[in-house]
């Protein structure tokens, strides 16, 4: 049995959050398809609003927090990643874009991503394509071919019915599969790891 670790990124800015539930519902499906693949899975939950402050001052300062330190490591050591945000005027919400600003541009290179949004109707879903997927295609990352989208009809007493649980459980056996056949992760890329040994660099480096 390999050990899976999944980071389940929300962007949601109430509480309760409409977003951290499709979120959770995503994650826990994905997480069912992965142990049925016979592998143990540890989900990493990830709620932006706690960080917020946090991630304003990386912005300004080019230093994160312990605790931020901790959520990016999760995120770009991670073997699959969960991204789902509230759409605003036809995009991702600032801080949604803000936290994925602080990740290094090769640090998800290759990871399987679903993306996920919510919105008032289901004609913010259109941010998903123009929006979400390319900026995580500018990053490198896989990102898998079904998006979820939720709007306030598609739940009912807070449990994903019809066309989004189909939408859910397609999406979570992609992310699942992808997991599944890639191999585990070494954990998050150490930004100060050195590239070459101590006597390739007393001799000038690769020379």
């Amino acid at each position: 049995m390999t050990a899976r670790t999944l980071a389940v990124v929300s962007a949601g800015l109430s509480q309760p959050s409409s977003t951290r539930l499709l979120a959770d519902q995503l994650a826990a499906a994905t997480r069912d398809e992965l142990v049925g693949h016979g592998e143990q899975v540890t989900l990493h939950p990830i709620e932006l609003r706690e960080h917020a402050h946090d991630i304003v001052n990386h912005l300004l300062t080019g230093f994160p927090s312990e605790p931020l330190r901790q959520v990016l490591d999760q995120v770009t050591g991670a073997d699959g990643l969960i991204a789902v945000t509230p759409i605003f005027n036809a995009s991702y919400s600032g801080l949604f874009k803000s936290f994925f600003d602080l990740v290094d541009a090769d640090a998800v290179g290759g990871r399987p991503v679903l993306i996920g949004a919510t919105g008032g109707t289901a004609r913010h879903s259109l941010a998903l394509e123009h929006a979400i997927r390319p900026m995580f295609t500018y990053l490198r990352a896989v990102v898998l071919p079904t998006a979820v989208f939720a709007a306030p009809e598609d739940w009912s007493g807070g449990t994903a019915q019809g066309a989004l649980r189909t939408r859910i459980d397609r999406a979570a056996a992609e992310l699942a599969g992808q997991v599944h056949r890639s191999a585990p992760s070494s954990g998050p890329v150490d930004p100060f790891a050195l590239t070459t040994d101590f006597e390739q660099l007393l001799r000038g480096g690769d020379a």
